[in-house]
């Protein structure tokens, strides 16, 4: 399936966890529209270099093999254009979690089931499958506990870890806004079993009294998805149980004061 372009300079900013497939090819376009200044071209270097660490040289020359600009490509890599310019690039190339990956994971529980059985994901998982969020995650996390159909079937969750790297772990429902029950999305079924997604205004939410580094790393790139002052209602009028906590109320106070330079909305 052909890998949707990106702008080279999104992926170079904005991602925590760069695709490389997404970087290739934003990489191919970047220098289809000719954008090739200085700092383009220096990005355009250390994106195939960081490609080449991450894949090795034998798939990056078939990939080099197949691209449309692959005389541009090796022209901009032999140029001398001085040290690194993008440090952390490198570090951030990973495969993420795919949605397509996530749809198989559910459709192979749905097939070992045998009477309904229904689930609330949160957390990143919530976010990727609708595109949300591009990244590596280990855990489905399902509201409050794992269904006992799963839990027990020790060979299912072995089988769908060494397929997927992904297994169904359970979070507790008090670290969401109230009400959020209401306001989840609901799949297509997959066989006996029914999947919602938490909603990510609550998933953001949730996130942003969170002390884990990898959800206030979550909360950047999905910022700018949301509507703020949804977001500002929404902390309102459903976070007043977290607020009621100091610490928690703290974390959200100064992971929103990260993002929008402000005061905490009350």
């Amino acid at each position: 399936m052909p890998v949707a372009s990106k702008d080279l300079w999104s992926l170079a900013r904005n991602r925590q966890c760069v695709d490389p497939q997404e970087l290739a090819a934003a990489i191919e376009d970047q220098i289809v529209r000719g954008d090739l200044d200085f700092r383009s071209r220096l990005l355009i270097r250390d994106a195939m270099n960081g490609l080449e660490s991450f894949w090795g040289r034998e798939r990056l020359a078939a990939w080099l093999a197949t691209c449309s600009v692959r005389a541009e490509v090796e022209a901009i890599r032999n140029d001398d254009l001085g040290e690194v310019g993008f440090p952390s690039l490198t570090g951030r190339i990973m495969e993420p979690t795919r949605p397509e990956s996530l749809m198989e994971f559910f459709r192979a529980l749905g097939s070992r089931i045998h009477r309904p059985v229904h689930v609330v994901v949160g957390d990143s998982a919530a976010l990727i499958l609708p595109g949300h969020l591009s990244r590596s995650t280990d855990d489905v996390d399902v509201v409050d506990e794992v269904p006992a159909e799963f839990r027990q079937d020790y060979a299912l969750r072995n089988e769908l870890i060494n397929r997927y790297g992904l297994h169904l772990a359970p979070f507790q429902s008090h670290y969401l806004p109230s009400g959020w029950e209401q306001r989840v999305h609901t799949l297509e079924p997959f066989g006996q079993l029914r999947v919602a997604l938490v909603d990510p205004y609550d998933v953001f939410l949730s996130k942003l009294f969170s002390a884990r580094n990898k959800d206030k790393d979550d909360l950047h790139p999905l910022k700018p998805q949301l509507d703020k002052e949804t977001l500002a209602r929404r902390l309102r009028e459903t976070t007043a149980s977290l607020q009621a906590d100091a610490a928690l109320k703290q974390r959200a106070v100064d992971n929103w004061y990260i993002l929008y330079g402000e005061a905490l909305p009350s």
